[in-house]
């Protein structure tokens, strides 16, 4: 009898996708055998980069993982994350952390996913210290004010190939 895969959701706004969330993704690959990269969105707020872009921006960042046997899909979606879980067949949301900020508020939501869904986990992955600074806001303020994001994205994205 084959085992059931393991199924997470790593859901977020990603707008843009930073060194951090790749960080935080390469370390649920060593937990779960599929991960949907979740593009969440609100239609009525305008993002810097539209939610198809960032799918696209996405999938080309993460495709060096795909293409060493990585199973990842990059996705968009609104409404809950836990619909989601339930519709892909998830089992786990991965969610990133950088402070203890960060923890108070994902824990707050976790708690809520968990009374909506008690079967589905959601678990915490802190970002390498190396990455830990680094947050979509900062990288935006860079873009936006004409500065270098390089350092805060990963290697093979320019982000000029994606700003609409």
């Amino acid at each position: 009898m084959a085992m059931d895969k393991r199924t997470a959701i790593f859901p977020g706004s990603f707008d843009p996708f930073t060194l951090g969330h790749m960080d935080v993704l390469q370390s649920a690959l060593n937990l779960f055998d599929r991960i949907y990269v979740a593009v969440g969105y609100n239609h009525l707020k305008r993002g810097f980069l539209s939610p198809q872009t960032r799918v696209r921006l996405i999938n080309d960042a993460v495709r060096p993982l795909v293409d060493a046997g990585a199973d990842i899909e990059v996705l968009s979606y609104t409404g809950l994350t836990v619909d989601l879980c339930r519709e892909k067949g998830a089992d786990f949301i991965v969610r990133g952390l950088r402070t203890t900020t960060d923890f108070e508020l994902e824990s707050v939501i976790a708690q809520a996913n968990r009374k909506m869904s008690p079967g589905i986990v959601t678990v915490f992955i802190p970002a390498s210290h190396a990455y830990s600074f680094i947050s979509s806001t900062v990288v935006r303020d860079v873009i936006v004010n004409g500065g270098d994001a390089a350092p805060f994205l990963p290697s093979n994205i320019d982000i000029n190939k994606y700003i609409d």
